[in-house]
């Protein structure tokens, strides 16, 4: 059994994929690696879709690559350029989806499944959730898209940090270091977990979209708006979520988009 990714809905607009191998603590076999863009593809293409969820089956996140397979992945500079790519393929297809992404982390998220949950938009975890990045402790190198992204969460220093001692990081720390948005019980985590997607899933999915686009590009360096973003923004006076927000708001009831 080499795990699976496994995908389906909790209302119309709230989706969720979920990391099955929990007898490994849901570490990704390569298999799994190349199925996730191609899982996150044909949600990507439900235009009623608006929240997406991010979790592992069980009471762990991931615990990243399946380290069982290391042997045969990196026999030849093929296999390893093959392996290198699918985990960049599947890290770049969560993080450019057009939705927000919620990752809800019980138990640990480590190496490639720290860089999964960072991958989201939005972190929930349980109070005994764990992280760490330990690409040191194996003698390889994190990806640069990662190491970027983790940088840019936690700053400099503190990526520094994490990298060169691969130390764990509990959830309390994380939260203040500014991994995690939100800290529940285990008890409370699905509950509110799904009671946050459903308060992002109620509002404009058109605003939350570009909002997400504009995000992303100033994460990329950009320090002004792209001639195709200022079109965007000044589009959504003419949608009609604007329609629909303005009129509820003069109506005093809550917008239906």
């Amino acid at each position: 059994m080499k795990g699976a990714i496994n995908s389906g809905y909790l209302t119309k607009h709230i989706a969720w994929i979920e990391f099955s191998n929990p007898k490994k603590r849901n570490a990704l076999s390569l298999r799994m690696w190349k199925n996730l863009p191609e899982v996150i593809q044909k949600l990507k293409k439900d235009k009623t879709l608006r929240v997406l969820i991010v979790r592992g089956e069980g009471k762990s996140f991931s615990a990243g690559g399946d380290i069982s397979e290391f042997k045969t992945i990196f026999s030849t500079p093929h296999s390893s350029q093959d392996f290198s790519t699918s985990i960049n393929k599947a890290f770049n297809a969560l993080m450019h989806f057009p939705r927000p992404t919620i990752a809800m982390i019980e138990g640990g998220a480590v190496g490639g499944g720290c860089g999964l949950a960072l991958a989201c938009d939005i972190r929930i975890a349980s109070e005994n959730a764990f992280l760490a990045v330990t690409p040191a402790k194996l003698g390889i190198v994190y990806p640069y898209s990662e190491i970027k992204r983790l940088v840019a969460t936690v700053g400099l220093s503190r990526a520094k940090d994490m990298l060169f001692s691969a130390r764990i990081i509990k959830a309390d720390e994380a939260e203040k270091l500014g991994i995690l948005d939100h800290i529940f019980s285990t008890k409370e985590l699905e509950a509110k977990t799904l009671e946050y997607a459903a308060l992002l899933a109620n509002n404009s999915p058109n605003s939350l979209m570009i909002t997400k686009e504009i995000i992303s590009e100033i994460e990329n360096g950009k320090i002004k708006a792209s001639t195709a973003i200022d079109k965007k923004i000044n589009s959504a006076f003419d949608s009609k979520d604007f329609r629909q927000g303005y009129e509820a708001f003069l109506e005093k009831r809550k917008p239906v988009f």
